[in-house]
């Protein structure tokens, strides 16, 4: 029998490549010799991170349509027309059995291909409010893995499935490592830790948040893990002192879930994903510059299910401080969040989701 091969497609950000490479790295459990092609967008973060997974990837010229007039945008329909033509010449001598696209913006022309010339494919949606490209696809997918409950009004029923977004597995087994990252964090065990999340590239809002924070912090005795993102490192990195470490990414994950007793995170669909597994106390500060707006409709998800605290960014200036007060003050309420938060989780997704791929191909 001939090994089977499978595409994938998803990048632009982290949240659309993690979940691409953890079902990657499933089907090759279950297919040792299966070949696995990445497709994505030729300027993108996943020209980098895919290699260093240890796959080959595909660039298209493909970008996404800017809100506004643009250069851009007048370019956009050379660009799609060129990217369905190098979907389909890759579609054609790598013979995929399967086409999987978790999101972002080669997904589109790669998934709209692989429907016209009869190859299965799979949508993997991670937001509570699917973009606009899934929607379009996803009358020609033959399956829609989704994250959250109520897509009937965006999905066709019967092609839906709700696994759950993938998550890398190293985040799912942190339990017992809270002393390897008090050593490795370099942290003191008598002080609460705070993990400050902005995502890859970082949050502006987030940052300047923090930064007027600081002192707050220090005065209730607590210490400060302070992911501030790449582009934003120089003009922070100045507050790199006793108790605060102000890095622009954090390699070791998993420890760094292990260590912090409360989280501040941006509400991108793979983070909420993770930070329901890694189960403590978060206040979300849902990004408002997303297409639908789909960061608040995902942390919402979680506030209705009483898991966490979320915050708009108009509300920082006069509640925060208050809010993080209260909370870090109180034990209770700690323990209550990651009870809740827990119960959310969906720790087997990337299992479930492998498992509609091989049902496809048999």
């Amino acid at each position: 029998m001939a090994a089977h091969k499978f595409i994938l497609s998803g990048g632009g950000t982290g949240g659309h490549i993690y979940p691409a490479i953890a079902i990657a790295n499933e089907l090759k459990l279950r297919f040792p010799d299966a070949e696995i092609l990445f497709v994505g967008a030729q300027d993108k973060m996943e020209m980098q991170k895919v290699p260093q997974a240890g796959y080959a990837i595909k660039g298209l010229w493909i970008a996404g349509l800017q809100r506004k007039l643009t250069i851009q945008n007048a370019m956009f329909p050379f660009k799609l027309i060129s990217s369905l033509w190098g979907s389909r010449k890759i579609i054609k001598s790598f013979k995929p059995d399967v086409v999987i696209g978790t999101g972002g913006f080669a997904s589109g022309p790669l998934l709209k291909m692989a429907n016209s010339m009869n190859i299965p494919t799979v949508i993997q949606e991670q937001n509570s409010y699917p973009g606009i490209t899934n929607k379009l696809l996803s009358k020609k997918a033959n399956i829609i893995c989704v994250a959250y409950d109520n897509l009937e009004r965006f999905f066709s029923k019967d092609k839906m499935i709700l696994t759950g977004n993938p998550v890398r597995q190293d985040l799912i087994d942190i339990v017992g490592k809270r002393k390897e990252a008090v050593d490795y964090f370099k942290l003191d065990s008598n002080k609460k830790t705070l993990l400050v999340l902005g995502g890859s590239l970082g949050a502006r809002r987030v940052n300047q948040l923090i930064e007027k924070e600081l002192d707050k912090f220090l005065s209730l005795n607590v210490q400060v893990i302070w992911q501030c993102g790449k582009f934003y490192l120089e003009e922070y990195k100045k507050y790199n002192k006793y108790n605060v470490q102000v890095v622009a990414f954090i390699e070791r994950m998993d420890l760094v879930y292990a260590a912090a007793d409360i989280i501040i995170s941006r509400a991108g669909a793979s983070s909420v994903s993770e930070l329901c597994i890694v189960g403590k106390p978060v206040i979300f500060i849902p990004s408002p510059n997303v297409a639908e707006d789909h960061q608040t409709k995902n942390a919402k998800s979680i506030v209705d299910k009483k898991g966490a605290i979320m915050l708009k960014e108009s509300e920082l200036d006069s509640q925060f401080s208050l809010v993080f007060e209260a909370l870090i003050k109180d034990e209770g309420k700690q323990l209550q969040l990651s009870e809740q938060i827990k119960q959310l989780a969906m720790p087997k997704a990337t299992v479930h989701i492998v498992d509609e791929i091989v049902k496809l191909i048999k």
